[in-house]
């Protein structure tokens, strides 16, 4: 069963967010919450929320299911481009440079290892058949 997190409007550019959100893309829940703990990067805190909170959906979801059964991992991970909020900044000789404060969104889904194998095992004999 899968989970699905979302943020929107986070005032990081996405190309510095997408460093982090791929060191945790394919991990396990528990490690790549022990990654996002130890980075340095100011972005790795929002994603742990985020990841904190698609665990929390999975758990609403599933609530007659324990986690540490379930072996949850980072199915997808991606991290959008949001609004641009665009100022002026004043220049020599009386010009003005654009500065764009650019912004994301990010969507995690995560899912169970157990259901993803069999899904995956029941794909594989089906394409064989045909």
């Amino acid at each position: 069963m899968e989970a699905v997190a979302k943020l929107k409007d986070v005032p990081t550019s996405p190309r510095k967010m997408r460093l982090i959100a791929d060191l945790i893309r394919g991990q396990r829940v528990s490690r790549a919450l022990g990654i996002l703990k130890f980075q340095p990067q100011a972005g790795a805190a929002t994603l742990q929320k985020v990841l904190l909170s698609a665990v929390a959906n999975w758990q609403q979801k599933n609530a007659d299911e324990r986690i540490e059964d379930a072996d949850l991992y980072v199915k997808t991970i991606f991290v959008d481009g949001g609004p641009m909020l665009k100022r002026l900044r004043p220049a020599p000789q009386g010009r003005g440079h654009r500065i764009r404060k650019r912004s994301n969104h990010i969507t995690i889904v995560i899912d169970s290892t157990v259901q993803g194998a069999v899904e995956s095992a029941e794909a594989t004999t089906s394409e064989n058949e045909q």
